[in-house]
């Protein structure tokens, strides 16, 4: 009697264990899985979406300051007045005087390299900026440029009025007087097929945090 007790309580333990294993290997998968998941989703993130960018320079003061840390995004529509851009400046694009572009090679120039600037005016629109009262001016308008870290001394190497061509932009720092941007013959327009991506977040340093889409304001130029 004593035998079959101690029998049957090891057969009775028996299910139970199998139950736990299998049970065990199962949580095991799902948490694998889980994991896989969420680095896999973490990865095309930072692939394909946020891109860790370092601001190196001044030219965005007193938005961005050197050595502030962004999250560049490659999924927008298409760019628009204030978004800030962070560009490939391969080539440079000027006009010729019937508003046709000219392409011309920078190489050698020293400033073959990743630029960050904000978008001023698209495709079709008209720049003018006023040497004697230092204003810029789109499609006949002020711009209201609460950015900016001082007035806009220099036109730079276009003669103006210009009219954008299609498929590229005119972009500017923040810190006018202090950038190299549109203005410089070697940089000139900018190709959208130049612009890697639209910066969102200023991410570090941690104490100033900011949303980037926000770091302008329309006001004249409800209709851009």
């Amino acid at each position: 009697m004593e035998e079959n007790t101690v029998e049957n309580t090891e057969s009775g333990n028996t299910e139970p264990e199998e139950q736990q294993n299998k049970k065990f290997l199962s949580d095991l998968i799902e948490i694998v899985e889980s994991t896989f998941i969420t680095v896999f989703v973490i990865i095309m993130i930072f692939t394909y979406i946020l891109h860790p960018v370092n601001v190196v320079g001044t030219s965005m003061t007193n938005t961005l300051q050197d050595g502030d840390r962004i999250f560049m995004t490659t999924v927008h529509g298409d760019y628009k007045y204030g978004d800030i851009v962070i560009i490939n400046n391969d080539m440079a694009y000027l006009l010729d005087e019937d508003n046709n572009i000219i392409e011309k090679n920078i190489d050698g120039s020293g400033l073959k390299e990743c630029i960050i600037k904000r978008v001023i005016a698209t495709g079709g629109q008209t720049v003018e900026i006023n040497s004697d009262t230092k204003e810029v001016i789109v499609d006949g308008k002020v711009l209201d440029e609460p950015y900016i870290k001082e007035l806009t001394n220099g036109s730079g190497c276009f003669d103006y009025p210009i009219i954008i061509p299609e498929g590229y932009y005119f972009c500017m720092g923040d810190n006018r007087n202090g950038s190299s941007d549109s203005r410089n013959s070697d940089i000139g327009l900018i190709k959208k097929s130049q612009i890697y991506g639209k910066a969102t977040v200023r991410y570090a340093p941690i104490s100033s945090f900011k949303y980037l889409g926000d770091s302008y304001k329309h006001n004249s130029n409800e209709e851009m």
